[in-house]
């Protein structure tokens, strides 16, 4: 027997239960009808942060960032090759830590970019500093656990 896995929609954060078998198969949202597993990297705000960080079973990846941080942006092409490798394993979103700066406060982001891994409801790991798509990809894979 299978038991579900908790998702936060990180369109509209509401919660979701998907059988963990159906994963693969590309759910959806039951409110908004958005795409819970993907392998784009989702934009998120404190408030949607907050739900999935809260609820995910399946590891989330934050990266917090700022446009005006040239490592940041260097490695957000990674960061995005790294979201496909992984995609239903595990999923990947950035918050900008420029339109939202009590986000780095609270998650006592020192310098960015900054990763940061999330499951069951707690942070898992931290990573700092800008990475190729194989260390990003590796560091997931050490550092998570398979959701329910």
């Amino acid at each position: 027997m299978t038991y579900p896995v908790k998702l936060a929609c990180l369109k509209c954060g509401q919660a979701n239960r998907v059988p963990a078998e159906k994963l693969a198969s590309s759910p959806k949202c039951g409110t908004c009808g958005g795409a819970l597993i993907s392998d784009k990297v989702a934009e998120l705000n404190p408030t949607s942060l907050a739900k999935a960080a809260k609820l995910d079973d399946m590891p989330l990846l934050v990266d917090f960032w700022a446009p005006w941080c040239g490592p940041c942006r260097q490695m957000a092409p990674d960061f995005a090759k790294a979201a496909i490798a992984l995609k239903g394993r595990a999923r990947f979103a950035k918050v900008n830590t420029q339109d939202f700066p009590a986000v780095s406060q609270k998650n006592n982001i020192r310098g960015i970019p900054a990763l940061i891994l999330y499951q069951g409801g707690k942070e898992i790991a931290r990573l700092a500093g800008a990475r190729p798509a194989r260390d990003i990809v590796g560091f997931v894979q050490k550092h998570a656990k398979k959701p329910a």
